[in-house]
């Protein structure tokens, strides 16, 4: 057990720190929302790119992870629907907006970190697995059903336009992209650029936890348990065993990317969450929800790793 917090201890000081220094007036808000700029549009991208672009095309993306990572988000996002839709009676807005907060892991800003500790420098890999995953299908389809469910009016080729160009200008995106094209091409960037690149890279994990603590500050979970608690337990509890489920399924032979995946699959929803729910007047949830998940994923993260023997 040791050994488990040692793996996540860290993880949640850093947290920590960022929450005590917005609480203690160290940091505001405007300061907080320009680290998340940080590494959302720089040093996520840059960590990107160099884990594809170091790499052989062939080993850029397992497949068979990819299958499985997206099969047990898409079980996820289907069954959730489903339910909200024909037994809760909901419409279909807020339905694909509790199956986002379930399905979409908090990939870059904890579960990396853990996983890098867990795998080592395998885990800029599989980062781009879930990002490739999480950006270009779960996003763009749970926006979409969103958008159809709000009967804006808007034709749904309007819709789905807009959804494109917005994942064209998606640094990520640009990054897996560029990582990708320099990998097939074997090219390799002057020392310098290649050098910021490495600085860049270098700081994406703890910047980003500083950020959710920051984050987490400013938020509130005053109301709404309800939601908050079928969101809390889909993140941590159905995500999770729907991709251990086609994990089993697809007959995944690697074991520690196995368990990788089962892990990241359990974090908390991506922080972006509040942000894509703001167009729908549901961010207050959402942003409770998250609040309410990182909480108690420190007690789940830590159980699952103690039951998978990750020391």
């Amino acid at each position: 057990m040791l050994t488990v917090l040692g793996i996540t201890g860290p993880i949640f000081l850093i947290i920590a720190i960022g929450y005590t220094a917005v609480r203690r007036g160290l940091l505001g808000g405007k300061d907080a929302r320009a680290l998340g700029v940080f590494v959302i549009d720089f040093a996520l991208p840059a960590l990107l790119f160099k884990a594809l672009s170091q790499r052989s095309l062939g080993q850029l993306l397992n497949l068979d992870l990819l299958i499985a990572y997206t099969l047990g988000s898409l079980a996820v996002v289907a069954l959730v629907i489903a339910i909200a839709c024909l037994v809760q009676r909901r419409g279909l807005q807020a339905a694909s907006l509790l199956a986002m907060g379930m399905s979409l892991s908090n990939s870059a800003f904890m579960g990396f970190p853990i996983a890098e500790q867990l795998i080592g420098p395998a885990a800029s890999a599989t980062l781009a697995v879930y990002v490739t995953v999480e950006n270009l299908i779960m996003v763009p389809l749970l926006i979409g059903l969103a958008e159809l469910g709000r009967k804006s009016g808007s034709h749904w080729a309007l819709v789905i336009h807009g959804i494109v160009m917005r994942l064209l200008r998606n640094p990520l995106i640009l990054s897996i992209l560029a990582g990708v094209t320099c990998a097939a091409l074997e090219l390799q960037l002057p020392l310098p650029l290649s050098r910021v690149i490495d600085l860049l890279s270098g700081a994406s994990a703890p910047v980003a936890l500083f950020y959710i603590g920051c984050t987490l500050a400013g938020l509130s979970l005053k109301g709404l348990a309800g939601d908050i608690g079928l969101i809390v337990l889909g993140k941590l509890l159905l995500h999770p065993l729907a991709v251990f489920a086609m994990l089993s399924f697809l007959s995944f032979d690697d074991p520690t990317l196995k368990q990788a995946a089962i892990i990241n699959a359990s974090m908390p929803m991506a922080t972006i969450y509040p942000l894509l729910a703001q167009k729908y007047g549901q961010e207050g949830l959402c942003a409770a929800a998250l609040v309410a998940t990182t909480v108690v994923s420190f007690f789940t993260i830590n159980g699952l790793l103690w039951l998978t023997h990750a020391g």
